[in-house]
């Protein structure tokens, strides 16, 4: 093979690869903050809306007494053990998370007990705080990227006696997440929400 050719061979060559690497890195749209928020807030708005779930502990327990959405109903000879009620304003308000209306408060040592509710007024999460995106590797995406964010429940028509036990310690009213993107033709989409 003659110089010339091969010279004429690689510069072939070599334009052929600069020319993928060009339309290669000018075809993957970038994924701005703002993008990555709006997709991960749809994919929040697309779920079907739910109460939010608090850990009640012996704080909460009073707040509930003082808000009446539950009666003490039942006191047991260890005076530590106690049974409650739900009240009417209760039953519209949570329900429990262990079903039916009775509390059964069961601290073991002490007054250390917490039992969960849910709020009937049901939201959708909200997406706040998005990171910059990254480059992904994700199984079965060929383009990816991620993103940290602030996950926050919505509290739109929760009484204020379930909002104030909500920042009672024990629960979390924001939480950091991780959402993996995926490209798909030209626009990103949200693969899954860690």
């Amino acid at each position: 093979m003659s110089n010339s050719l091969r010279i004429c061979a690689i510069a072939a060559i070599s334009a052929l690869f600069a020319g993928l690497g060009m339309s290669g890195c000018g075809s993957t749209p970038d994924l701005t903050k703002a993008t990555a928020l709006a997709l991960i807030q749809a994919n929040y708005d697309q779920q079907p809306a739910k109460g939010v779930t608090i850990e009640v502990d012996q704080m909460g327990l009073k707040q509930g007494l003082a808000a009446n959405y539950w009666k003490l109903t039942k006191i047991y000879p260890n005076n530590r053990w106690a049974d409650y009620t739900l009240t009417d304003v209760g039953k519209k308000a949570l329900t429990l998370d262990a079903g039916g209306d009775v509390i059964q408060w069961r601290p073991e040592t002490g007054n250390e007990s917490h039992f969960f509710v849910t709020t009937v007024a049901a939201n959708h999460l909200k997406a706040k705080e998005v990171q910059d995106a990254q480059d992904e590797v994700v199984p079965g995406v060929s383009t990816a990227k991620s993103t940290v964010f602030t996950e926050s429940v919505v509290l739109t028509n929760v009484p204020q006696p379930l909002q104030d036990m909500l920042h009672n310690p024990g629960n979390k009213p924001s939480s950091k997440r991780h959402a993996d993107f995926a490209l798909n033709g030209d626009a990103w989409s949200v693969h899954s929400i860690q």
